[in-house]
């Protein structure tokens, strides 16, 4: 059988080591030796002796399940084998997390982790009650860690005296050294008069970056006939 669908760029070849790389653009592969840790739901396809659990022991005692802007929890995978993570076709990259990195990430663009990473919960300082970025996980530690984005990302400097202003709903991450409050950028006229979609914003200070998805939404599924 002849296909450029079997081109080389397509095929699933053997891990040469354990842990994980990106397959393609839009997708992970990790060759598990021991336990990971993934977004619920986002294997799609495995080989090898591997289990798949909602709940588990993580680091520090039970597997925490991580309260995202879509309310997603988390997944622990065990054993050995191959298995290979995506998310509605969003690009994926990994982050390489070295000993005294801080990363504070929207959960919605968390894909997998090592479970070498720590992570926790956490309400984002000066926020309030705004969109996506109310809560956040902040992974500290040793190890890598898959995020999936909607489109490709903008990954913005932000340094002393120079602050960024960004939209809570298409916040990805920041650095996690950096101050963060809420910024007011529409008069209260402006609200009166229907304003311009643009009245609240997350705004971070300090040395760092911050990093954002070109798109304010998430795109809403069509329902089936």
């Amino acid at each position: 059988m002849k296909s450029d669908l079997f081109a080389a760029d397509n095929l699933a070849t053997q891990a040469t080591a354990p842990g994980m790389t990106l397959q393609n653009a839009k997708s992970v592969k990790y060759a598990v030796n021991g336990e990971m840790h993934a977004r619920q739901g986002a294997m799609i396809a495995f080989r090898g002796n591997l289990q798949f659990e909602r709940k588990g022991q993580g680091i520090g005692g039970m597997l925490k399940r991580a309260v995202t802007g879509e309310g997603l929890p988390l997944m622990a995978v065990r054993g050995q084998g191959e298995a290979w993570f995506a998310h509605e076709a969003q690009n994926c990259f990994i982050v390489e997390m070295e000993q005294g990195d801080a990363l504070t990430v929207n959960g919605r663009n968390v894909l997998c982790f090592d479970a070498t990473l720590s992570y926790e919960i956490r309400t984002v300082k000066g926020a309030g009650m705004t969109g996506g970025g109310l809560f956040n996980s902040l992974f500290t530690g040793y190890g890598k860690l898959a995020l999936v984005c909607e489109g490709s990302p903008i990954v913005i400097p932000v340094a002393p005296h120079a602050p960024v202003f960004v939209d809570t709903d298409a916040v990805v991450g920041w650095s996690a050294s950096l101050n963060t409050s809420l910024h007011r950028s529409q008069s209260i006229g402006s609200m009166i008069r229907g304003g311009s979609g643009e009245a609240v914003q997350l705004r971070l200070d300090g040395e760092g970056f911050v990093v954002v998805r070109p798109s304010e939404l998430t795109p809403q599924k069509h329902a089936a006939n």
